[in-house]
């Protein structure tokens, strides 16, 4: 019978290794702090008005055109939806780049390992 190679576990970090990451972890953390509740507040209300203003200009722009152009088509349900869906991707859009510039780590040399 053949046998398999044994494989020998990944080489856990020493002590001082371990100690060294969460203090520069912990550094890094003290340098950029942590978003507060007015961050989070502020984000909601971005969020908010980022939806909420273009389905407004929307609606009023086809109330707008329903009373001066009457039609068998509601323009005001057709651009409130519109408004709804630019609005939802404008939001998108924030949350992503806040989600990403959260979770970017530049590198400092401060945090590079010898």
């Amino acid at each position: 019978m053949k046998q398999a190679p044994k494989r020998t576990p990944p080489a856990s970090p020493s002590l001082a290794e371990q100690v060294g990451a969460k203090a520069t972890r912990k550094l890094k953390a003290r340098r950029n702090g942590a978003p507060g509740v007015w961050f989070g507040l502020g984000m909601m209300g971005l969020i908010g008005w980022s939806v909420a203003v273009p389905t407004l200009l929307g609606a009023a722009l086809g109330l707008w055109l329903d009373q001066h152009y009457p039609d068998g088509r509601s323009w005001t349900l057709a651009l409130l939806m519109a408004g709804l869906t630019i609005g939802c991707l404008n939001a998108w859009h924030w949350v992503s780049q806040e989600d990403r510039a959260m979770h970017a780590e530049p590198e400092d040399e401060d945090d590079r390992q010898p």
